[in-house]
């Protein structure tokens, strides 16, 4: 199998919670930082909070972020007392945790970011050839999420489709390798996404949906095993070329990795053509928390360090379309041919990943 020569997106674990940046750092450029917020933080976005550049600007402003990373499901379960803001990676969570500490409506939503399907171009080539995808390009294409649900739901292999012959990483059943949809925001997302195609174009809101779309969804999530809590995990193990050839991430993680500038030899990345943007949302816990929430979504500088991230900020999509424009062989800028699946409640998307982990 062809690998990606890509970076190593390093994380320290500590106790299964990542610590995943202290702003304004020892030897560092303090600036003009006088307040210390803390908080909790989605691991997709420890390398934006430890950039130089964003400890710096945040110190012009008057701030020092302390942040430590975990699954944004998982925060639920966390003591965030002397915390004064949580981070999740999309609302549902927000949702979830703002009821939990009487946090003030509405939450500060700084960015947000489309989740993809990274493939190896083998696997792309593929999946093309038997009308699971559609290929715009070398690097980019579309999945259909239908013709892609119903080969998981007959349990179709790599073996059984045409132009897999001679391909030796491609074996065994066809499936997406996903995060644990009962502690990472992105496995969730994918069940919503996934249930709503499955349930003919609806939301899931009751019993009856649920059992009509569970079998499903557990086969999304079985056969892959034990899953890992975060994103930038399964990531890494696909640039280093281990694993499986199909990997949901967030597009940020793709064009940060672009933003680098490394080969990606053999990189193609998948727009599914039903999705759910993951809105990373602050849900404040005291007024500091709020205040750096809305710091994130109005400074100039900071929006624009989010999208050297990959980040698509909140309200103005030339800010992502302009620095990205050296980039449309992998991105789809204005998400052309994608439609935006409605999330289920907080409850059901509990429920749902529960019983898709069986």
């Amino acid at each position: 199998m062809r690998r990606i020569a890509g970076i190593v997106l390093a994380v320290l674990l500590i106790g299964g919670v990542v610590a995943a940046v202290v702003a304004g750092r020892q030897g560092e450029d303090k600036g003009t930082a006088t307040k210390t917020v803390r908080g909790v933080i989605g691991s997709e976005k420890a390398e934006f909070f430890a950039d130089p550049d964003v400890v710096k600007a945040l110190a012009a402003k008057g701030y020092t972020v302390k942040a430590e990373a975990s699954g944004s499901w998982a925060m639920e379960d966390l003591d965030l007392k002397g915390y004064d803001f949580a981070f999740p990676s999309s609302q549902a969570p927000a949702d979830q945790l703002a009821g939990k500490y009487h946090a003030q409506q509405p939450l500060p939503r700084p960015f947000y970011s489309p989740l993809v399907v990274v493939a190896h171009r083998s696997a792309a080539d593929v999946l093309a050839a038997n009308g699971l995808a559609v290929l715009d390009g070398k690097s980019r294409g579309t999945l259909k999420m239908a013709a892609f649900l119903d080969a998981v739901r007959h349990d179709r292999t790599w073996q059984q489709f045409k132009g897999a012959k001679g391909h030796g990483e491609l074996a065994g059943t066809v499936y997406v390798s996903s995060t644990d949809p009962e502690s990472s925001n992105s496995g969730a997302l994918y069940l919503a996404a996934s249930s709503y195609v499955a349930n003919g174009g609806k939301v899931v809101t009751g019993k009856a949906d649920l059992d009509r779309t569970a079998p499903l969804l557990h086969k999304l999530v079985s056969v892959q095993g034990a899953q890992q809590s975060s994103t930038d995990a399964v990531f890494r193990d696909f640039v280093s070329g281990a694993g499986n050839p199909l990997v949901l991430v967030y597009e940020s993680q793709v064009a940060a990795l672009l933003e680098q500038e490394h080969t990606v030899d053999d990189l193609v990345v998948l727009y599914p053509d039903t999705t759910v943007n993951s809105d990373h949302t602050v849900v404040p816990l005291d007024a500091d928390g709020r205040a750096l929430g809305q710091l994130l979504s109005t400074d100039p500088t900071l929006r624009m360090l989010a999208v050297r991230y990959g980040f698509r900020p909140q309200g103005d999509a030339a800010e992502f379309t302009g620095h990205t424009a050296g980039r449309t062989a992998y991105l789809n800028q204005k998400l052309t041919g994608v439609r935006q699946a409605p999330v289920p409640t907080s409850a059901v998307l509990h429920e749902m990943a529960r019983r898709a982990r069986g």
